[in-house]
């Protein structure tokens, strides 16, 4: 099978698409990937020297959640569909919605990976203020979802937001993201070392909890300062000494980190899927998470949760965990054999090809 596929180099979405057409190619399906975003950078395309089937056509157009991108995502669907008329794929995987609404006879997946509306509700408690902007916003993503074959989330519950703020799909599914566990070394020593994966700029992220929650533990944070536009968020959190900050690492220098530390903080207030906190659990890192819906579903009982949104809780729970190497050692067991069991790639992977053959199926057979 031939499939299209389009990612964005700018966040999860790409370390998602590096699983998916990976492990899609060395299954022996063809894969077309176009990226939007920015142009990657050498680092982020080293994982496909040497994989077969593969013709990648990175370009630099805006993505639809960014503001002023209705240019760009006009510009963009043109490209696209010459890229699809040149390269003639047997179906068609988005991880933008705009896309699922173009005008093509061909089976197409749209991918629900996040969306402003839930993000927005999240972070202020409130729907976005209308606008211009907003409006097209929300009438892209609808328009995408509707014309789709088949909407996957990667949690029920980021499913259920787009059932409630934009349109109810003929067909959807659920499909975890995977990784896959040998990338990451289960095994090391353990430091007494909390760590924590976000977004600095991004207040669904939260990252500034472990600023307020006065944990003196040490502690590293790891994500950019700036957004993608070159905002920060509104108010810097103030770091103490014993929180080092390391604002871009490289995929090994992630590995690294994680395969060290003892405790891994999932602070995010919006987390659709929340692939660093599945890293960490394949690192062996027990998991002290907030309690937010997403996050028990796909946890369940093997993290230590802290109230929503509460620094004070966070601290209880770190600490908790710290003074008792016993249960740490259990709750990184936990994560770890779950992680495996439910979020591995090569399951993701082989959900995603039974849903293609289907689509492919029932289009050849409505022909």
């Amino acid at each position: 099978m031939h499939i299209l596929v389009t990612a964005d180099t700018l966040g999860g979405v790409w370390t998602y698409t590096r699983e998916l057409v990976t492990g899609l190619v060395l299954g022996r399906d063809r894969v077309t990937l176009v990226s939007f975003g920015d142009l990657p950078t050498d680092a982020q395309t080293r994982w496909m020297q040497n994989l077969p089937n593969l013709d990648y056509r990175p370009t630099a157009f805006k993505l639809e959640w960014m503001l002023d991108s209705e240019a760009d995502m006009e510009a963009s669907s043109r490209y696209l569909e010459a890229v699809i008329a040149e390269s003639k794929p047997d179906l068609l995987h988005f991880s933008q919605y705009y896309y699922g609404a173009l005008e093509c006879d061909l089976p197409r997946v749209v991918v629900a990976h996040s969306d402003v509306v839930s993000w927005w509700l999240a972070v202020h408690g409130e729907e976005p203020p209308r606008s211009d902007w907003c409006a097209w916003y929300r009438h892209t993503v609808t328009a995408g979802l509707e014309g789709a074959d088949a909407v996957v989330a990667p949690s029920r519950w980021m499913l259920t937001q787009i059932q409630k703020h934009y349109a109810q799909p003929a067909r959807f599914a659920v499909v975890y993201n995977g990784r896959t566990p040998h990338h990451f070394n289960s095994h090391a020593d353990k430091d007494d070392r909390l760590v924590s994966i976000g977004r600095l700029w991004d207040q669904a992220k939260q990252i500034s909890l472990l600023a307020e929650s006065g944990l003196k533990c040490p502690m590293t944070i790891a994500g950019a300062i700036e957004s993608p536009e070159g905002h920060q968020s509104g108010s810097q959190p103030a770091f103490g000494k014993s929180i080092e900050l390391r604002e871009r690492l490289g995929s090994s220098q992630v590995r690294s980190l994680l395969a060290s530390a003892s405790i891994y903080a999932a602070t995010s207030r919006y987390e659709p899927f929340g692939l660093a906190a599945l890293e960490a659990a394949l690192s062996r890192c027990a998991l002290v998470v907030n309690d937010i819906p997403s996050f028990r579903e796909l946890w369940g009982p093997t993290a230590l949760y802290f109230p929503a949104n509460d620094p004070k809780g966070l601290r209880d729970a770190v600490m908790r965990l710290r003074a008792d190497p016993g249960l740490r050692r259990h709750y990184s067991e936990l994560a770890y054999q779950r992680a495996r069991r439910l979020f591995s790639a090569e399951t993701m992977v082989e959900e995603y090809l039974a849903l293609y053959r289907s689509l492919v199926q029932e289009r050849s057979m409505a022909a």
